[in-house]
């Protein structure tokens, strides 16, 4: 078995989404496959590990967000296997509520950022459920439900090693600063933190988060992870309690943030990165939205 970590060089950026070429006995089976604005590079990675997109006939995807599964209508409609959660099926079939909802919150940049979504051919997506393998390339592939950051997310474990999407959270290669993608509306610091416990339970030697790259570090990334789960969704807490409009609240804690970014040693250079990974107003929105529903349902 063999791991290539795609570089998708999301808006000009690198380390912004990978998506995961993996080499089994039988062939390449692809993780993730970013947006559909990064297609063509996606397409030009393939090629550079000498892989034409004919070979591609099984596709994983942990969530149907645009940054992780937006091209999958493309590779299903040419006649890949594409595999999700089950609450993600159907807005990989039917797209046009995943496509609606992201046009309320990008407007205009939409089709820059994102690219044409397609819908997949129903017979191409197979709705995976939690603990169910998945055989694809001569390898076994294990999904295990894990939400938090959104309710349709899998993390998928191959032997000692684990594709987490966003479950573990945000890391840029060379750096110790974990982000928390919470954007939404399917946040849920519960969830996380119980998926955190199932995720330390798996007692895995290597992560691949989709953003970004392969890291050995499993219990350092997921130490940084529980403290961001903790402290961010009390920061916005806090902000609320202020009363604080959402402009001041995205501008208070985008500041707050990049402090703390800062305060891990991460280079500059590297804020908008993190900023193209998680956008920030996403992550207060998602927040809000979570503390806001905890209080209506006491």
């Amino acid at each position: 078995m063999r791991i290539e970590t795609l570089d998708l060089d999301f808006q000009g950026k690198p380390h912004a989404i990978a998506a995961y070429l993996v080499f089994g006995s039988e062939g390449p089976v692809l993780v993730e496959t970013g947006p559909a604005s990064t297609l063509s590079t996606l397409l030009g990675r393939l090629a550079e590990h000498g892989v034409d997109p004919e070979e591609i006939r099984h596709v994983l995807v942990t969530h149907i967000h645009l940054d992780h599964a937006g091209a999958a209508g493309w590779w299903a409609d040419r006649g890949a296997t594409v595999y999700v959660h089950p609450a993600g099926a159907p807005h990989l079939i039917d797209p046009s509520k995943l496509v609606a909802s992201a046009t309320r919150i990008y407007g205009d940049e939409m089709e820059e950022l994102w690219g044409q979504i397609l819908p997949a051919p129903l017979d191409r997506v197979v709705a995976v459920h939690d603990g169910e393998t998945i055989r694809a390339g001569g390898l076994t592939f294990t999904a295990l439900d894990t939400p938090g950051h959104a309710r349709h997310h899998h993390v998928f474990r191959l032997g000692e090693i684990a594709f987490t999407g966003d479950a573990a959270g945000i890391r840029l290669p060379g750096t110790r600063w974990v982000d928390l993608p919470a954007p939404p509306p399917e946040f849920d610091l519960e969830a996380w933190k119980e998926t955190l416990v199932r995720l330390r339970d798996q007692a895995l030697t290597t992560i691949y988060p989709t953003h970004f790259g392969a890291t050995t570090g499993v219990e350092e990334q997921f130490d940084g992870l529980e403290a961001a789960l903790e402290e961010t969704a009390a920061f916005v807490r806090e902000m609320m309690e202020a009363d604080l409009d959402r402009a001041a609240m995205i501008d208070r804690f985008g500041d707050w943030t990049q402090e703390r970014i800062t305060s891990f040693g991460v280079d500059p250079r590297l804020l908008g990165t993190y900023k193209a990974a998680n956008p920030r107003h996403m992550s207060v929105d998602g927040i809000v939205r979570y503390w806001r529903k905890r209080a209506e349902s006491v």
